[in-house]
């Protein structure tokens, strides 16, 4: 019975008060009217959000310190040229004079077996300290150049595809994959076909994979295009692999199905 003069408790507010709950983080119990972590908790979170960030500006820092200066960082700033530089590479594909990217041979011998070879060994390339690589533009040669240095590149999907091919003839493995990714990004149906072909002559699994799904989802659509049928008169080995992965698919999807309306 309640006593004279106590307040009378309601049933909720008598609940809210004799409810409690565990902190997040510790598990110690706390009131349902205290926040979802308690204070010291909440207090040491604080602190390993900026311990988390003191570290990644510290690595930030490390990685500008390690980066290896680009010759073509002196390019765009002064017409004086680069310093110490011991070796150009020429896109000798490209309409016009041929102009030189300037680079190190330490770089480009850290970062591919290919250039490795090429210039440890007493091949031309090595003698004449110039490295011609053909059916490249001067711009994606600049680029690959630039990737070497600082593993960066501003992509489109034609400096793409241009990057992976030198990536793929290099060995480069990073720049392929970096490609290769903002390539599957830029994936529709429409374009299913085109990748899937520039996949198979390069090597790109990930987006062979990627392209062959789509295709295999949109045969219906597909197989009236006009680069499906000049896959068919170029190739006909790749028709041939999507159709046993389109007549795969749709056993796995019916078996599945099936087992679906067992159950």
């Amino acid at each position: 019975m309640r006593g004279h003069g106590q307040p009378e408790i309601s049933g909720s507010e008598s609940e809210e008060e004799s409810e409690t709950m565990r902190c997040i983080s510790c598990k110690v119990e706390y009131g349902r009217h205290e926040a979802g972590t308690c204070k010291e908790c909440y207090e040491e979170a604080s602190e390993t959000e900026e311990e988390l960030k003191r570290e990644i500006e510290d690595l930030k820092a490390k990685v500008a310190f390690l980066r290896f200066w680009s010759p073509l960082d002196q390019l765009s700033r002064s017409h004086g040229g680069p310093c110490y530089t011991d070796v150009v590479l020429v896109a000798s594909s490209q309409d016009g004079p041929a102009v030189p990217v300037p680079a190190h041979k330490a770089i480009l011998v850290s970062r591919s077996p290919v250039f490795k070879a090429m210039l440890e060994n007493e091949m031309e390339e090595s003698r004449s300290g110039a490295i011609k690589i053909s059916d490249i533009s001067y711009e994606a040669l600049r680029a690959f150049v630039n990737y070497l240095y600082t593993a960066e590149a501003c992509l489109d999907e034609q400096m793409a595809c241009d990057l992976l091919e030198l990536a793929e003839k290099y060995q480069v493995k990073h720049l392929k994959a970096y490609c290769e990714k903002f390539l599957v990004s830029k994936l529709i149906w429409d374009n299913s076909i085109i990748s899937y072909a520039f996949a198979h002559q390069h090597n790109a699994k990930h987006l062979l994979d990627a392209s062959l799904s789509l295709i295999t989802d949109n045969m219906d659509k597909l197989t009236k295009r006009e680069e499906y049928m000049e896959l068919v008169e170029k190739d006909p080995r790749l028709v041939v692999e999507i159709y046993e992965a389109y007549l795969s698919k749709q056993v796995n999807t019916a078996a599945h199905k099936d087992s679906s309306i067992k159950q």
